[in-house]
């Protein structure tokens, strides 16, 4: 199973993100609002993350780490 991290205080919630996952996990955007006042993505079902890290390519910031 793989291990997905989100620097969330670097996330500019672009939601490039969300549109990559083969999978079709839930990559959303939070609720809470960070220190640069945009709303972070996160992982709601990481159960079915296959760890293909096609997230953490297309992310411009860098926010996302993938780990197998």
């Amino acid at each position: 199973m793989a291990k997905v991290t989100f620097h969330e205080e670097r996330c500019k919630g672009c939601k490039l993100c969300t549109t990559v996952c083969p999978k079709k996990i839930v990559i959303m955007l939070e609720d809470k609002i960070n220190q640069k006042g945009f709303h972070p993505a996160g992982v709601s079902d990481m159960d079915k993350c296959i760890g293909c890290a096609f997230c953490a390519t297309i992310c411009p910031d860098c926010v996302i780490e993938v780990e197998k």
